[in-house]
């Protein structure tokens, strides 16, 4: 059971390593779509986490390193999440602006059609933060 526990750990950190790679590299997309692999993971390495209560001190000590890995990946892709949360959050800000401004600028002329005398704003994102 313990061997089958140390795989299950190996395997989360793996997807947990692609995962803040893919993060710090603000690859949104990549990131998101190992979501179904790290939920199976999580899944398979919390069934199999019940085995440590009955586990031996020896086989406990086996464990610690995988554990503390972990724990320090998932604090890892925690505060990357956070990042690129808070990068989307300021984006989706400065195109709502935008888009206000331009919707507050739109005027209709006398024959009925939108007045043309304003060009629309321009607009750059950049991914570095």
């Amino acid at each position: 059971m313990i061997d089958r526990l140390t795989a299950a750990a190996g395997r989360l950190a793996d997807v947990l390593t692609r995962e803040n790679a893919a993060l710090a590299a603000f690859d949104l997309t990549a990131a998101a779509g190992m979501l179904p692999e790290k939920r199976d993971a999580a899944r398979t390495f919390d069934e199999l986490r019940s085995a440590i209560g009955s586990a031996t001190t020896q086989h406990r000590a086996r464990l610690d390193g995988p554990i503390r890995h972990l724990s320090d990946l998932a604090a890892d892709n925690q505060r990357l999440l956070e990042r690129a949360l808070a990068v989307q959050t300021r984006v989706l800000g400065i195109i709502a602006r935008v888009v206000r401004q331009d919707a507050r600028a739109s005027r209709y002329g006398a024959t009925g059609e939108l007045a043309v005398g304003r060009r629309p704003a321009a607009l750059t994102l950049s991914a570095r933060v």
